[in-house]
């Protein structure tokens, strides 16, 4: 299986299966020099960690990280920093249950990867999903805690990413009510506080009845200067569609306005802008933040829509691999609204393409952004 590898100067390569005895990845093109204690790594990997509320799958796996290189300390370096040598990180499976899927080893699932698995490669694991469950996913919240470290390293801690559910179903958060200071301080990530009170009961219905909900993700990233990004292939607005639609069970990217765009008029669509200290002022930012595929300094606004968990206790008819019709009931331990813990998923796959466009920005043109 090739296509396990993603960036460009700033590179990461995933590994591990599901319920294999670990995961983890190796991280190329990280400068020397930057601050990264293994704490920091962690503290990301803890955010996306499984049985944190009822909300989420209760496996019990405690994601904690090793650091097996790049990374170098002593009474010189005040704190461990980056060697700029490869950084590989190790995370173990503890709380595997291979035996919860061994009904459907020869059936397939509606809505997973098992029959285009199977199309392609003419075997699969089906415990767990191998390589297509949101597992692996660890792997990228582990390096895009490495991403943010270089972020914070080459803008002096200006860049701020933060993201958050703004739709959970058809229920939408109040635009009026959001305050991402309290997205923290709900099982959510929710910036209205009030949306995600009501979420509760929804998500324990859906969940009680065997089924399960989508979600719309929400990222911005703030703080960015003017210019990261270029010219048709390497627009910074596609490098984030594409690696944001590369996550478990996303189905669709949106930049700014996004698809309302195109509901818009050519008078409403267009920032506006007037004098400002340093650069244009922009009167708004339906572009998201990008225009041209180059960053405006505005802030960077992107959502990904979730898709519904497919792994649900609601049967649904399908076939086994010699074409017999079936139903099948997924028993296991699975998110109900799988878009929860895809959210500091989201966050770490916009750290990772920012500090490469940040790197490669340095590269060609020497400077940071258009002030660096």
């Amino acid at each position: 299986m090739s296509h396990n590898t993603f960036g460009h100067l700033f590179r990461v390569t995933t590994f591990g299966e599901s319920h294999g005895p670990a995961i983890g990845c190796v991280v190329d093109g990280c400068p020397p020099g930057v601050p990264l204690p293994t704490e920091t790594i962690q503290a990301a990997l803890d955010r996306r960690r499984p049985g944190t509320s009822r909300f989420v799958t209760q496996r019990q796996e405690a994601d904690a990280v090793r650091v097996l290189s790049g990374v170098f300390e002593d009474e010189r370096t005040d704190g461990p920093r980056t060697t700029g040598t490869p950084i590989a990180l190790l995370i173990e499976n503890t709380d595997q249950r291979s035996r919860d899927y061994a009904e459907i080893r020869d059936t397939y699932r509606p809505g997973h990867a098992d029959y285009a698995y199977d199309a392609k490669y003419g075997l699969r694991d089906y415990r767990g999903g191998g390589r297509s469950s949101a597992r692996e996913t660890a792997c990228r919240v582990a390096a895009g805690a490495v991403a943010s470290a270089v972020l914070d390293h080459l803008y002096d801690g200006a860049v701020r990413i933060r993201g958050g559910l703004v739709a959970m179903g058809p229920h939408e958060i109040d635009r009026s009510r959001v305050d991402w200071d309290t997205a923290a301080d709900n099982p959510f990530w929710c910036p209205d506080p009030l949306a995600a009170q009501d979420w509760e009961g929804l998500l324990d219905s859906a969940r009680k009845s065997g089924d399960s909900l989508g979600a719309l993700i929400e990222i911005t990233a703030s703080g960015l200067p003017a210019g990261l990004g270029a010219p048709v292939y390497g627009k910074l607005d596609a490098e984030l569609a594409g690696a944001l639609m590369s996550i478990n069970a996303a189905k669709g990217v949106e930049i700014g306005e996004g698809m309302a765009a195109a509901r818009l008029s050519g008078t409403a669509n267009a920032d506006e802008m007037r004098s400002g200290d340093g650069g244009p002022s922009f009167l708004s930012n339906h572009a998201g933040g990008v225009m041209g595929g180059i960053s405006t300094g505005q802030d960077l606004v992107a959502r990904v829509a979730i898709k519904p968990t497919s792994s649900i206790l609601t049967p649904r008819r399908t076939v086994k691999a010699d074409g017999t019709e079936t139903e099948v009931v997924t028993k296991g331990r699975h998110d109900p609204c799988v878009g929860i813990r895809g959210v500091p998923v989201a966050e770490a796959m916009v750290a990772c393409v920012l500090a490469d466009q940040a790197l490669r920005h340095r590269a060609q043109t020497g400077r940071l952004g258009a002030a660096g």
